[in-house]
């Protein structure tokens, strides 16, 4: 007996996939707002009732007022930057098609303080499809790799507390931190770095 697809399962299908794409557009936007410091962008990506969280603490903020707040006291001491995101994995709710799950890898140069910097970090996120139609992020949780002056960045990965925001310097958030990591070293005992 073959399988037949109805026209009802053929549009779910369309709609998670254009439902991807529509979550890949806004994690771009939200690159090039940061970049420009263009502030009614970035704001439009995010719902009203949206937390931003970085584990180590140093951007928290909870509702899109609280958001808008942190990245205007973050534009003001950060000059040019560049942000990219290399891969994206989007998984539509099964249960829910106006949800759904990504997590974003992605590196930015910038300038905080006027210091040259570079780092490497993943976001994991909550979006949200709201009445309007469009995607929003509604959790965005921010993890640093590092994030170094470009002069520390040729020994930056050799050390724990590779992340500096202002003067505070805090251990990096992954891949340490990560069930798989920690896993293999339980397993096959501690790394052998030379």
């Amino acid at each position: 007996m073959a399988n037949t697809l109805t026209l009802e399962a053929l549009a779910e299908r369309l709609d998670r996939l254009e439902s991807k794409e529509a979550i890949r557009d806004i994690v771009t936007a939200y690159a090039i707002a940061c970049d420009e410091h263009d502030m009614d962008r970035l704001m439009s990506l995010f719902c009203n009732d949206a937390c931003f969280d970085a584990p180590n603490g140093s951007m928290v903020a909870d509702g899109k007022e609280a958001i808008q707040t942190m990245f205007e006291q973050t534009f003001k001491i950060r000059g040019p930057a560049y942000h990219w995101t290399h891969d994206t994995t989007v998984v539509v709710d099964s249960e829910d098609p106006d949800k759904a799950q990504g997590l974003v890898l992605s590196h930015a140069e910038t300038t905080p303080n006027g210091v040259v910097s570079i780092a490497a970090m993943r976001y994991a996120d909550d979006y949200r499809r709201e009445p309007d139609g469009q995607w929003r992020f509604c959790k965005r949780v921010i993890s640093f790799l590092y994030y170094v002056p470009a002069t520390e960045y040729s020994q930056g990965l050799n050390q724990a507390n590779r992340v500096l925001m202002g003067d505070t310097r805090f251990e990096a958030d992954y891949p340490e931190a990560l069930p798989a990591w920690q896993s293999f070293i339980d397993n096959h005992g501690p790394l052998e770095l030379g």
